[in-house]
């Protein structure tokens, strides 16, 4: 069953999820025939951040920072090993979803949808373009075949793709094209927030732009909310209200996108800015934007205490 009791919510007005103290785990064993459990991955170590609905934000950081972990503990895709994630639902209010079975998740997926980093592997090839869309529809038992045949072809159209594209299958498609699919299948349950998870970086340059422009404008026409996972620090300067720096499992730099950009004060948000190439051989990579994500040496000297910029 599910209960919501918004007292219990400790959040503030106006958002659309708040995430307290978010932890995510992974055990370590040891090998032989009684494997014993001798330590643990801190793959998000302790985070917190809000967003605001009708807001793109952005969680940044190198390969191995957590942000992908972080983003499917908050989707519930991975069970938290601690923590809340309030989600102020049209169904149920404010409701608390760390701590939901499978069962009572599954009203809640409608308001919550994810498009995936890699638009050739999250496609059955065995599944027609509508039947792809239109899944989510047959899942939640919404609509007759014709009502949801006719859904699927206008979120096509919306997208960008043509209501005769639903007879085909995704091989016959382009990277840009199937990940417009996969646009279509989240947007078309009309969720609240959207997880994107590296949405454009499998593509080419020029089609992310037209990616980016497409999720922009669907943001206009829908009021949808982004939860945007990326390591491409120029499409998240674009796309993103807010920045969330994650490194090591930790939020370590939080505020506006120009606040973070503009003026960077964590040494590690100030390493992958720095990071960014310039077109010019003859500036050199500034010491800590070199070497491997856990080497803390990076940083000898520095002060790692998280920031959080004003609004």
């Amino acid at each position: 069953m599910i209960s919501a009791n918004s007292n219990s919510s400790p959040t503030a007005s106006g958002n659309l999820l708040d995430v307290h103290d978010l932890c995510k785990y992974f055990p370590i064993f040891s090998k032989g025939l009684v494997p014993k459990r001798i330590g643990e991955i801190r793959a998000v170590d302790n985070i917190s951040f809000s967003v605001r609905k009708g807001e793109t934000l952005g969680i940044v950081g190198e390969s191995g920072s957590g942000k992908t972990t972080a983003a499917r503990s908050i989707l519930r895709a991975l069970t938290p090993t601690s923590g809340q994630v309030w989600f102020d639902s049209d169904l149920f209010g404010r409701i608390d979803l760390s701590q939901l079975s499978e069962k009572a998740l599954k009203p809640l997926r409608r308001e919550m949808q994810m498009v995936f980093q890699d638009p050739f592997s999250s496609l059955n090839p065995r599944m027609t373009v509508g039947d792809i869309v239109g899944e989510p529809l047959v899942i939640h038992g919404m609509g007759s075949r014709a009502e949801r045949r006719d859904l699927v072809a206008s979120m096509l159209e919306k997208v960008g793709m043509k209501a005769i594209h639903m007879q085909r299958y995704p091989h016959a498609f382009s990277g840009g094209q199937r990940q417009r699919i996969g646009i279509a299948r989240a947007l078309i349950m009309r969720p609240k927030l959207i997880v994107a998870d590296e949405a454009v970086s499998a593509l080419d340059v020029s089609v992310q732009a037209q990616v980016i422009n497409l999720l922009q404008d669907l943001q206009d026409e829908f009021g949808v909310t982004y939860l945007f996972v990326a390591h491409d620090l120029s499409v998240v300067r674009h796309i993103c209200d807010r920045v969330a720096v994650m490194y090591l499992g930790k939020v370590v730099e939080f505020g506006p996108t120009e606040a973070i950009f503009s003026n960077p004060r964590h040494p590690y948000t100030k390493a992958l800015l720095s990071a960014i190439p310039q077109p010019d051989p003859d500036v050199p990579l500034r010491p800590e934007a070199m070497g491997e994500i856990g080497d803390l040496n990076r940083f000898a000297g520095m002060d790692m205490t998280p920031v959080f910029h004003p609004e």
